[in-house]
């Protein structure tokens, strides 16, 4: 294979974006959106499915079964997902590297929709018990979902579209939950009920992998009609094939990476955006519900709000970190805190106003769980992209360490909410129950924004890679990331 011409890269210039509105890097964001958004609506929809799934209230024409039996096990149902989520985190990295992106992913998520499928027969057949079972399942393979998801990233995006790429990417977190929410409570809502939602993002998961399978790649150089051009901007300020066959003939560079307060800070806003982002996607439907007496039907067009305005809040903002950093008004490193701190302190202060409102104001508590989950959208510029800054030959690993630990935090904050009734008596339709899970969750999002704010980087780590060609890139990265005053 023709080897990439480097004499830009060594004279520490830039070459030039390619000409043209859509090219191969464009498909390949395009299949890791896709990805995302199924993937999270293949998580959301329980959420609001097991509302009706335990309802002691079943229209007369149901065609479906309801066990209001399972209400007492309905957090350790939410957080089953998890379970299988936190084990994997590591070993997929790891064997993406090896294998290559394109199988594992295609494999990960080809399991993920078999088992989102076989939930209600799992429940018909085996109890909350088989359940449980798929959504460990589940979880324990898309945990592949993040370390594929950022080793596509740092070989498919030029530093000047990184926060862009990934803003766009990781937005289907949002989309994905924005579409699963409303129709899986309509769908719930009619005679045929609940058991077709799972049908409906099963299959649209395995329309993804035929799609993955036909027009995914790994990176630019396994891409056979890319253009000279377009591969030349993209593999200048991204991982290439020549930096991930370095990284797979050296170890990964554990004990640097465990002795790096940058990635320490990383860890830590991971840590803390899991909390309050699956405190809310997992336990907004209760609380609308208990709280503010919404029905089902209601209750998830209202959940599915916040995060529609997260969605236009990411593509509104992405665009901006990139233009920041691209017209060198600020540096790297200062584009990330400034979103990050956006997506992490709006929410808290949010989270906090809510604990003045309740049930007395439905309209004004509606609205500031918009604004609690929209702004939240400023880290998917902030921390999210910042495993790629600071090593992108090893980000993939990175994502999984990190997302390791903050699985743990997803774990504990639906169960959270039983531990403070068991603790203060307080039962759901109570609101000062909600006030105390509202407050940890903003003040876990405050601490992580700090310790984010006050030890992130923005530069590749010395331990990211010896061989040269990435030095020379990282000059290119370090020079894009300088504070500079632009004159026009």
């Amino acid at each position: 294979m023709e080897s990439m011409d480097n004499r830009d890269i060594e004279r520490d210039v830039p070459p030039k974006k390619p000409g043209g509105t859509f090219g191969a890097r464009h498909v390949q964001l395009m299949l890791m959106f896709g990805a995302t958004i199924s993937s999270f609506g293949m998580r959301a929809v329980l959420n609001v499915a097991i509302v009706a799934m335990i309802s002691k209230d079943v229209k007369e024409d149901a065609q479906f079964p309801t066990y209001p039996e399972w209400s007492e096990k309905k957090n350790i149902i939410l957080s089953s997902f998890f379970w299988g989520y936190i084990c994997f985190q590591v070993f997929a990295s790891q064997l993406a590297k090896n294998l290559g992106v394109k199988v594992i992913f295609s494999i990960s998520m080809a399991v993920a929709s078999l088992f989102t499928i076989l939930i209600p027969f799992f429940g018909e057949q085996f109890g909350y018990g088989g359940v449980i079972a798929c959504r460990i399942i589940q979880g324990a393979v898309q945990g592949f979902l993040l370390p594929c998801l950022h080793t596509l990233l740092s070989n498919w995006a030029p530093i000047a579209e990184r926060a862009k790429f990934g803003g766009l990417v990781y937005a289907g977190q949002a989309l994905g939950t924005v579409v699963a929410l409303p129709v899986t409570g309509a769908i719930a809502d009619t005679a045929v009920g609940w058991p077709v939602t799972f049908y409906l993002y099963g299959g649209v998961g395995m329309l993804w992998v035929v799609c993955w399978l036909i027009f995914g790649r790994d990176s630019p150089a396994h891409h056979k009609t890319i253009s000279a051009a377009e591969r030349k901007w993209i593999e200048s300020g991204s991982v290439s094939v020549h930096e991930n066959d370095n990284a797979e003939k050296q170890p990964t560079p554990w004990k640097s990476i465990f002795t790096s307060i940058p990635f320490y800070a990383v860890l830590a806003a991971h840590c803390g955006q899991n909390w309050g982002f699956w405190t809310l996607l997992t336990e907004t439907p209760t609380y609308m519900e208990k709280i503010l007496k919404f029905s089902i039907t209601k209750n998830s067009l209202l959940c599915a709000l916040p995060y529609f305005v997260c969605w236009v809040l990411n593509l509104v903002m992405s665009p901006i970190a990139d233009m920041l950093i691209d017209r060198r008004y600020v540096s790297l490193i200062v584009s990330r805190k400034i979103f990050n701190s956006i997506g992490f302190f709006v929410p808290a202060l949010a989270l906090i106003g809510m604990t003045f409102v309740g049930g007395s104001d439905t309209q004004l508590a509606v609205a500031i769980l918009v604004v609690a989950v929209g702004f939240n959208a400023g880290q998917y510029s902030g921390f999210n992209l910042n495993h790629i800054d600071i090593s992108p030959t090893y980000a993939g690993t990175l994502i999984s360490l990190t997302n390791t630990c903050g699985t743990a935090f997803s774990i504990c904050a639906p169960l959270s909410v039983d531990a403070v009734k068991a603790i203060t008596g307080y039962q759901e339709d109570e609101e000062e129950l909600w006030q105390f899970i509202f407050y940890i969750a903003a003040g876990l999002y405050v601490c992580s924004g700090v310790i984010f704010d006050l030890f992130a980087s923005g530069e590749v780590q010395p331990w990211d890679n010896s061989d040269p060609t990435v030095k020379a890139r990282r000059s290119i990265q370090k020079k894009m990331s300088v504070i500079s005053v632009r004159y026009d």
